[in-house]
């Protein structure tokens, strides 16, 4: 037993309080004893106790009373009513008032000490649950953002006008801006941020895998369906469901989510039960959302449901004063993670990492440093250790499309891990499906 726990016994009866002291002197705890309340309010001012055996008949205060002075002075403090004048009122109104349990005398020793470690179970998870608490909340701070560039301040305080709220929120940028930590942003400065955020990326997931993966389904309800499972409809239930690259998403299932977002039900795959769900939607797309509705690819209906509130996040080239406070993050967050002696960049390196345009966005930059603190030998980034189409072609050309900056980054990450799909998925931070799409969509040659 930890010899930290402490124990105050408050009875008038002599030998129940030499007793007590014994059998839980024995047992490693810190004891205290008090014959009344006026006592144990004495011992309660000089120091703090884990668990207060309290006597409830005595002279003067009672322990009823008692119990409502100790919670003005410790409301951490696990109170444990004994009494050899039991009744069940007495019971109720202890236990209404806050008491961790009652016990008769005469008292069993062996349950009285299963008691104290329940109350100081439950204590020390009350602590680390608070803490958990402090920590989520400080965790999503927005005011931790990195970003002092008049774009990205209107981004922030869109998200702490929106967060507070139960608002769908539609976000809104190019690959690799940093939609999902705006996303858990939201999340955790809202009133769900003790439930889960639920991540489904739509655009990895064929048309029956999303069906399943966000309703999920029956045992038999398609071949290979063998056991029951619950879907993200449900496990972000009292949370928020984020839906990234949500412009992805089969007509199908547009029509099945949107009478979710209606009705607040649905049913699992092959089964009929409806299940009532409570969550929060935020979503996120690089696509042009209102020529997809035009075109009938997008439903026009759910479309106005999910764009509620935008936000657009901007690409890294149009704030990159930015730029050098995200590139000290990354070199102190790689420095961390590599045990690396690496704490700075070199003013020539700066110059080139300023001077790129970033078709990959805030993505490419945090690779770029990574590769830079991979090979680096001193205590600073130097040039040559950045990726070599960042010093063969800092700017892009004039009138270069998003589409032909993506094109040729895509390429050069594929080069550099010599057709490495997987690899090269790992750096560009998509999955292997949205690599080969992108390849087939710009047509990028492998070699022979």
């Amino acid at each position: 037993m930890n010899t930290t726990n402490s124990i105050l016994i408050v009875d008038d009866e002599n030998l129940v309080r030499d007793s007590l002291s014994k059998w839980f002197r024995e047992d490693g705890y810190e004891i205290g004893v008090a014959e009344n309340a006026a006592c144990a309010l004495k011992q309660l001012q000089q120091r703090r106790w884990d668990v207060i055996l309290l006597d409830i008949k005595m002279p003067g205060m009672d322990g009823m009373e008692l119990q409502l002075r100790i919670r003005e002075i410790d409301t951490d403090a696990a109170v444990i009513f004994i009494t050899a004048h039991a009744s069940v009122d007495t019971a109720v109104q202890a236990l209404k008032s806050g008491a961790f349990d009652y016990i008769t005398k005469p008292v069993d020793p062996d349950h009285l000490s299963h008691l104290v470690q329940n109350a100081l179970k439950q204590k020390a998870l009350s602590g680390e649950n608070i803490k958990l608490r402090e920590h989520i909340t400080e965790f999503f701070k927005v005011d931790d953002f990195i970003g002092e560039s008049p774009v990205m301040k209107k981004v922030f305080d869109l998200i702490g006008t929106v967060a507070p709220t139960d608002t769908t929120v539609m976000i809104r940028g190019e690959s690799g801006t940093g939609k999902e930590l705006i996303a858990r942003a939201i999340h955790g400065n809202s009133r769900r941020k003790y439930f889960p955020i639920v991540t489904v990326n739509c655009g990895a997931l064929p048309e029956g895998i999303l069906e399943s993966e966000l309703f999920g389904h029956e045992r038999g309800a398609f071949t290979g369906a063998q056991y029951q499972r619950k879907g993200k409809l449900e496990l972000a239930d009292g949370g928020t469901l984020f839906l990234d690259e949500v412009g992805n998403i089969d007509v199908k299932t547009q029509m099945d989510l949107l009478r979710v977002i209606e009705t607040k039900q649905f049913s699992r795959v092959g089964g009929n039960q409806l299940i009532n769900v409570d969550f929060r939607i935020i979503c996120a797309t690089n696509k042009n959302l209102e020529k997809a509705v035009s075109e009938g690819s997008f439903r026009e209906d759910l479309y106005y449901r999910l764009n509620v509130f935008t936000i657009l996040v901007p690409p890294l080239r149009e704030r990159k004063s930015d730029i050098p406070a995200i590139a000290d993050y990354f070199v102190r967050k790689c420095a961390r993670a590599m045990g690396k002696e690496i704490h700075s960049i070199s003013p020539d390196a700066m110059d080139l990492l300023i001077s790129y345009d970033w078709p990959g966005n805030v993505r490419e930059l945090e690779n770029a440093i990574e590769r830079a603190m991979v090979v680096g030998k001193t205590s600073s980034i130097h040039p040559e250790e950045l990726p070599i189409h960042l010093k063969d072609r800092t700017r892009s050309p004039a009138g270069g499309s998003l589409a032909a900056l993506e094109n040729e980054y895509i390429r050069q990450v594929l080069e550099e891990n010599k057709w490495n799909i997987s690899r090269s998925a790992d750096v560009l931070r998509i999955d292997r499906a949205t690599l080969y799409n992108k390849i087939e969509k710009y047509g990028i040659p492998r070699p022979t």
